[in-house]
């Protein structure tokens, strides 16, 4: 059976490197029918922290990367220490102070990589390797060739950052009498300009993404086109589809360059396709949380949303374009109002407000009707009022159609910011 695993360490958020090479594992366990295994590297007790943990759970949780087993080192101390005795009584490492370190013998080591094809290096490049730290916890590579031996990893698929280690980690595996696993080394994420993109960058966080307003859905998707392609030009992919072409071979060998612009155009498209109700839950405690005692229930909101929906990129963009319903005075833009605003128009929205207030079913049909009466009363063309009338409700000259505006602001709001405008 295929069992792969994610191994972070909770020195720091999720970035979305990590998140890529866990959606790549996940993804190879769900296609082969294989389990996907989350094991947490936290042997420097200094630097991990409870909060980094539970960020990395929640985020992975967020993102739909259930776990099938979870561990984590801190939990096996006592099982490296046993693993580097037995190295040492059979003369397969030594102490220097309270370190144990394993011999390295002269030896040519090959790797056939999954994406790469075959690596091989000659040990005399390499020192002989510290497998527990003096102060008795064990080091990255030795953790881990034991932890994926035991746990029964079939496949380790990780960051290309790691190939230098792999060979250590064989001669760690062999000095053991483990069997070796495959490995796959993942292309990294570049930034726009192609440089490396940083782990500690807050902008990469996974909860930072989340916080500005993606969609968890639009992140897997772009996640998975980063290095991998389902084919046919296909941007915009289920999980569903990509599991029955997905293929660890088929990932590329050069980084792929990260486009915000890629990402919130394919978070626009989840969002437009969202259902108007389940989008709505989604927006309804950011609402809350921006515009404490705003009305976010009942099918006024679901209006608000459906009008809204097609012109966001993402959930924050909802709270800019609303801005004007839940705020009490209109935030203009001074150039959109200088434009629209400078000549005296109290008149006519006066006489506007007016045949607005009347109506008592307020409706886009009936606001329109309205409009209409004022204009041929006044003898004007419609656009001459349209724009002023937009720009005094939202404080911008582009919106939805005026008359859905207007609803969604309501009557009395509408009315009344049309008498205030020229006092």
């Amino acid at each position: 059976m295929v069992r792969v695993r994610f191994a972070p360490s909770p020195t720091g958020f999720l970035h979305i490197g990590g998140a890529r090479t866990a959606l790549f594992n996940w993804m190879y366990a769900k296609a082969q029918g294989g389990k996907f295994i989350l094991r947490i590297e936290d042997t420097d007790c200094v630097r991990s922290k409870p909060e980094y943990l539970e960020e990395i759970l929640e985020s992975m949780k967020w993102l739909g990367l259930t776990w099938d087993e979870y561990y984590k080192q801190s939990d096996r101390f006592e099982l490296y220490r046993q693993y580097a005795d037995k190295l040492l009584s059979e003369d397969k490492a030594f102490k220097d102070g309270d370190a144990v370190i394993l011999k390295v013998l002269p030896k040519i080591i090959k790797v056939y990589d999954l994406i790469r094809g075959e690596i091989v290096v000659d040990t005399k490049e390499i020192k002989d390797q510290v497998l527990m730290k003096s102060d008795g916890s064990p080091t990255y590579s030795f953790a881990c060739v034991i932890d994926d031996a035991l746990m029964e990893v079939s496949c380790v698929i990780r960051g290309e950052d790691h190939i230098s280690n792999t060979p250590k980690q064989i001669l760690i595996y062999e000095a053991l009498g483990f069997k070796v696993p495959k490995f796959a080394h993942l292309p990294l994420i570049l930034d726009p300009e192609g440089g490396r993109m940083s782990k500690r960058a807050g902008a990469t966080a996974v909860t930072e993404y989340r916080t500005q307003g993606y969609l968890s859905q639009a992140i897997v998707n772009y996640l998975m086109l980063l290095g991998w392609s389902p084919g046919n030009n296909q941007e915009k992919v289920t999980m569903e589809a990509a599991l029955k072409n997905f293929s660890i071979k088929k990932i590329n060998k050069a980084g792929a360059a990260f486009s915000l612009e890629k990402l919130q155009w394919l978070n626009s498209q989840y969002i437009k396709e969202m259902d108007t109700s389940k989008l709505a839950e989604v927006l309804r405690p950011l609402v809350a949380e921006k515009y404490p005692g705003a009305n976010i229930q009942g099918k006024d909101f679901d209006h608000m949303v459906q009008l809204f929906k097609g012109r966001m990129s993402t959930l924050l963009d909802f709270l800019d374009w609303t801005d004007f319903i839940f705020n009490d005075k209109v935030n203009f833009e001074e150039e959109v109002r200088s434009k629209h605003l400078s000549q005296d128009m109290s008149k006519e929205f006066n006489l506007l407000a007016e045949r607005l207030s009347a109506i008592s079913d307020f409706n886009v049909k009936a606001a329109e009707q309205a409009f209409r009466e004022v204009v041929a009363q006044l003898g004007i063309e419609a656009g001459a009022l349209v724009h002023p009338v937009r720009v005094a409700l939202t404080g911008r000259a582009v919106g939805p159609g005026l008359f859905d505006t207007m609803v969604v602001l309501g009557r009395d709001k509408t009315s009344q910011r049309l008498k205030e405008s020229f006092k």
